[in-house]
């Protein structure tokens, strides 16, 4: 098995990179990270920089909030940049715009390394049981030596097509979720204010062509008034500001996510921006 470096130990991070020792890979994690010591105890190895990191490690796997954090990390001071070898592959596995894997796929060829983009979808539940989506730009070969390694983090796994097209797909997707949570949130608002039972709705519903997963899972958030994080609703902010960025890359028109961008920034303003994104329901009612 290659050695692995994870850098990036958040509500998502940590369980995949657990996951990773499950499966038997020798994994090393930043020493400066607050869930060092969890991995450490499970068996990770720990490095001070992101440059030791990559210099001990074949493969390594970024699983960090947005586009400025990965580029920090990859070309800052003792970055991956710094110490990655040649013949190593770099895998980004957070939700950053296209043209920012686009940009560090370039970095990366020019030190003689492979580079995907490989963003997930699942949640920190997902991410706990090893189910997670995993969307992936880049060459067929790199999709390849890194196959092992996503199977130990998720189960629908897709080589989506060149560099950044892993991004564009989870761009599309947070498109859908944060479009549907609007959806769902102002159809419980209105529900409740006429009176009608919530989970009886909800149990109809999630027997009809409105089935969806987020009508059954954060349909049940809403009920219960459960909103802790989850995805926080802030990272999902910035993941709707990169749909637009793209929309106008593209000359696409995206009215639908422009409105729910809104609705988000208007949350974040609120102070919930550490909730669930599934507390817009909060904004509605």
């Amino acid at each position: 098995m290659e050695k692995v470096g994870f850098i990036g130990l958040g509500i998502m991070g940590k369980p995949m990179a657990l996951n990773l020792i499950k499966a038997g890979y020798s994994l090393s994690v930043l020493s400066q990270s607050k869930a060092a010591s969890d991995l450490i105890e499970a068996g990770a190895q720990s490095f001070a920089t992101s440059k030791e990191l990559a210099q001990q490690n074949d493969i390594i796997i970024t699983m960090l909030p947005d586009s400025p954090d990965v580029e920090q990390v990859v070309s800052g001071p003792d970055g991956v940049l710094e110490g990655i070898q040649a013949g190593a592959l770099f895998i980004d596995m957070s939700t950053i715009a296209p043209s920012t894997a686009r940009n560090i796929y370039g970095l990366m060829q020019a030190k003689g390394a492979d580079a995907l983009d490989a963003p997930v979808s699942g949640g920190q539940v997902g991410a706990e049981a090893a189910s997670l989506s995993i969307m992936v730009g880049g060459s067929e070969s790199a999709f390849q030596r890194a196959l092992p390694l996503f199977q130990a983090m998720g189960k629908n796994i897709v080589h989506i097509g060149e560099p950044g097209a892993g991004q564009m797909t989870k761009t599309c997707n947070q498109m859908i979720v944060g479009i549907t949570i609007q959806a769902v949130a102002e159809a419980f608002a209105l529900a409740q204010k006429a009176g009608v039972d919530l989970e009886k709705m909800r149990e109809v519903l999630l027997g009809g062509f409105a089935q969806s997963r987020i009508l059954d899972l954060h349909g049940k958030r809403m009920i219960d008034h459960n909103f802790k994080p989850g995805f926080k609703i802030k990272l999902h902010k910035k993941d709707m500001g990169i749909a637009l960025q793209a929309g106008e890359e593209f000359s696409v028109p995206l009215k639908g996510t422009a409105l729910v961008a809104a609705q988000m920034e208007a949350a974040v303003a609120q102070g919930n921006g550490e909730l669930d994104h599934s507390s817009l329901l909060l904004l509605v009612e």
